[in-house]
């Protein structure tokens, strides 16, 4: 080809369908030839200068490869970056040569340039999946040795590079029996397990590791990527849960309470045990069902249904599967999940045993004080004895005197204390013996108005004022209305004569009833003459009595028996010359249920 037609050819052909973008400059800066690559990005030279045209710039850049060039002649590559013609930025690879004249000076200066924003972006989006994606990732070459590792990996496990994965990962001096990444370059495909491994600060890591081809071509490849998620927080938390479940479990499982879980369309989750055991019903009979209707008291029906609230009930009644109704303690709670219902778990106590409990203390109560009447007795009748003595003493004097009036004086002390033995006989009787209470649900402050109306007006004449206090009637509770009218009647009966004795005119003595809290309470209240602490001490043993011939001293007694047939107890507080205060407090859930039989025994 002659040397004209080759030189046109490099300048029409190669200059303008080379794949770059190529401008001539001159040594004021300005573009004196560009093709067309270069004028689609960056537009018609028309004498501008290089600075103008690629950085929109008014003066020569501080770093200028071009000037470098003019000055020393040496060709250059770096990157640049410029602005296309819609002014977005661009990176470029950037080739610039001297171009000499034949004195050797350099008129012109070409700069070849490569548009590598595409690339740079790719680059930076690798980098920053490699360094910054949320797992380990390392590079192996066939030597098992760590070529590339993310930020991540450095911080788990140190500056590995070089290193052998298994001296990095386990602290082993030997390749791993299972390792994924030797199976990988063994077979070329995919492989993921799960390891634990061990990190510079020696903690244990738990860990699920994916390796994978790093490359390939027709020679196959030479490294391997792994990729390891860790999940030591996960194992942990999964124990934990283990842990919880196998706590819950025995707790659930092995609890003396019937549980029962229902989910938020009321079928039964949960029916451990002990609630088989208290409703009769044989395991997984119920589960996945909804409860019978009446298995749970009405007041729980809420909770079940609709998750309203929870449900606390000291006392209540369940049936079983074969309809006998059980006493029974019982809490519900609704459980709900950022206001979404999602069920409702029921605790039931089986009151049964208490109740039984509670029945015989009850009745060993009743016998203890029947022990300390008993114990009394002696006393009582030797004081009788001593009278008899005295009368039969007077009898026998007056028979051999002659005299009568020793004898009507002996016959006299005789008739009394006969009588005594008669009423003492009567009143232990009735004390010992053990009763069924007639227990009816009553309102308790009818009691107390018939005992103010019965004894007003004898008190009154005595200068005692009888007087009512029920500010707020309490609720209806089951009682013996007798026993509770005969403990009530001693207390006044006691108070009465406390005033009689006392100092103070006139005088008051208070009867009143109240609820406090689960607990139904009288109370009676004197401004009489009180007791010491030596009276306090004897007030509900052996016969005492302060009324002398008058009291047989069985009053407290009968009172505190009655009061504990039905589940209650007796306090006082007093003071002498001020007065006294007795109290009988029923616990409502002791109360005896209407139709019980509370006492045990026959008549002593």
């Amino acid at each position: 080809m002659p040397a004209p037609m080759y030189e046109r050819w490099l300048r029409e052909e190669l200059f303008e369908k080379a794949p770059l973008n190529i401008s001539v400059i001159d040594r004021e800066y300005r573009i004196v030839a560009a093709n067309r690559n270069f004028e689609s990005v960056f537009g018609k030279p028309d004498g501008r200068r290089c600075y103008e045209i690629h950085m929109r710039r008014d003066a020569l850049c501080e770093d200028c490869a071009v000037a470098k060039t003019f000055a020393d002649g040496k060709p250059r590559v770096n990157e640049g970056t410029g602005l296309d013609l819609d002014g977005r930025p661009a990176h470029y690879l950037v080739h610039i040569a001297p171009i000499m004249a034949e004195d050797g000076s350099i008129p012109y200066v070409i700069e070849m340039s490569t548009d590598i924003t595409e690339m740079r972006r790719l680059k930076l989006e690798y980098q920053t999946l490699f360094e910054q994606v949320p797992c380990y990732v390392t590079v192996l070459n066939r030597d098992m040795r760590v070529v590339r590792a993310n930020e991540r990996f450095r911080e788990k496990f140190g500056e590995v590079s070089g290193q052998r994965c298994f001296r990095v990962f386990k602290r082993r001096d030997r390749e791993c029996e299972d390792c994924p990444a030797k199976r990988t370059f063994e077979d070329g495909t995919i492989h993921t397990s799960e390891q634990v491994g061990i990190s510079r600060h020696g903690e244990v890591t738990n860990y699920i590791v994916t390796t994978a081809p790093a490359s390939r071509g027709e020679g196959g490849f030479s490294h391997v990527i792994e990729m390891a998620i860790d999940v030591t927080k996960l194992r942990e938390a999964e124990q934990e849960l283990k842990r919880a479940n196998a706590l819950r479990e025995a707790l659930v499982e092995h609890s003396t309470d019937a549980i029962v879980g229902t989910g938020p369309d009321g079928r039964v989750l949960l029916f451990n045990p002990s609630a088989e055991r208290l409703f009769g019903i044989p395991p997984g009979a119920i589960t996945g069902k909804t409860p019978p209707t009446g298995m749970f008291p009405p007041e729980f029906g809420p909770v079940l249904e609709a998750g309203a609230g929870d449900c606390l009930l000291d006392s209540a009644t369940v049936r079983t599967a074969s309809g006998e109704e059980i006493p029974v303690r019982l809490s519900g709670h609704a459980m709900k999940k950022d206001g979404e219902a999602l069920g409702a778990a029921v605790f039931l106590q089986d009151l049964r045993p208490i109740r039984r409990l509670e029945r015989e203390k009850i009745d060993a109560e009743r016998l203890a004080a029947v022990g300390q009447t008993v114990a009394g007795l002696a006393h009582g009748i030797k004081n009788i004895l001593t009278g008899l003595e005295g009368g039969m003493y007077f009898l026998r004097t007056g028979i051999k005197g002659g005299k009568k009036e020793r004898l009507d004086e002996g016959w006299g002390m005789l008739e009394r204390n006969i009588e005594k033995v008669s009423v003492l006989a009567r009143n232990l009787l009735a004390f010992s013996k053990g009763r069924v209470p007639k227990v009816e649900v009553m309102a308790p402050e009818v009691i107390v108005s018939e005992i103010v109306a019965l004894y007003r007006d004898a008190a009154s004449q005595q200068g005692v004022a009888v007087e009512c206090a029920v500010p707020v009637p309490p609720a209806p509770a089951p009682l013996d209305a007798e026993a509770i009218h005969t403990c009530l009647a001693n207390l006044v009966s006691n108070a009465i004569d406390a005033c009689r004795m006392g100092q103070r005119r006139p005088c008051r003595v208070t009867l009143g009833v109240r609820d406090e809290g689960e607990d139904l309470v009288f109370e009676v209240s004197d401004e009489g003459c009180g007791m010491d602490q030596e009276i306090r001490r004897l007030a509900f043993t052996n016969f005492f009595t302060t009324k002398g011939t008058g009291g047989t001293g069985l009053g407290l007694l009968q009172t505190r028996k009655l009061t504990q047939e039905h589940g209650g107890r007796v306090e006082f507080t007093s003071e002498a010359g001020t007065g006294s205060v007795f109290r009988l407090i029923f616990p409502r859930h002791r109360l005896p249920e209407p139709g019980t039989v509370e006492g045990s025994g026959g008549q002593s």
